[in-house]
């Protein structure tokens, strides 16, 4: 079986997604916001079966891109990278196949961990996802995300992309 055959929990959240990351600090105090663009993909080639990248937009004009190729193996897809080391797998205890869940550690600094929870709606077209943000064992932060899908073809966005960055 592949990647979309033992995670069809997560198979389900290919596509293109629009959405509004906050951040609150233990308190409970908005100390962040900014909207995004996630390409969600399961390529058909290449190194990494399954590569995120996250595009983020600030109200003051600020942009970041970042890069999320992962390895399949063991049941969960694998992270690696400059900025974070983790997994993420479908929470297989969740009849109602709705539940995605990822544990992460930010490169160089291991005290600093994240859990996060995806939860998709029934039609796959809405999703959302809570971060806790753990250092030392101490809550620090908790962000909250809610996503609507744009579109399936994340092939022909990024192709459209493309095009206009020409």
């Amino acid at each position: 079986m592949g990647i979309k055959e033992d995670l069809p929990t997560l198979a389900r959240h290919e596509g293109v997604w629009d959405g509004t990351y906050r951040y609150y600090n233990a308190e409970g105090k908005l100390v962040d916001e900014h909207t995004s663009r996630l390409f969600c993909r399961f390529p058909d080639e290449g190194p990494f079966p399954y590569h995120q990248t996250n595009h983020y937009t600030w109200a003051d004009g600020r942009t970041e891109v970042r890069e999320f190729p992962a390895e399949y193996r063991d049941g969960r897809i694998w992270w690696d990278n400059d900025l974070i080391k983790g997994w993420a797998s479908d929470m297989t205890l969740d009849t109602n196949n709705r539940t995605t869940v990822l544990y992460w550690q930010r490169t160089g600094d291991p005290e600093l961990y994240l859990y996060e929870m995806i939860q998709l709606s029934d039609d796959g077209k809405k999703r959302c996802r809570t971060w806790h943000w753990i250092r030392g064992g101490v809550l620090e932060t908790r962000t909250a995300i809610e996503e609507k899908l744009v579109s399936r073809d994340w092939r022909g966005m990024e192709a459209d992309m493309v095009k206009k960055a020409a």
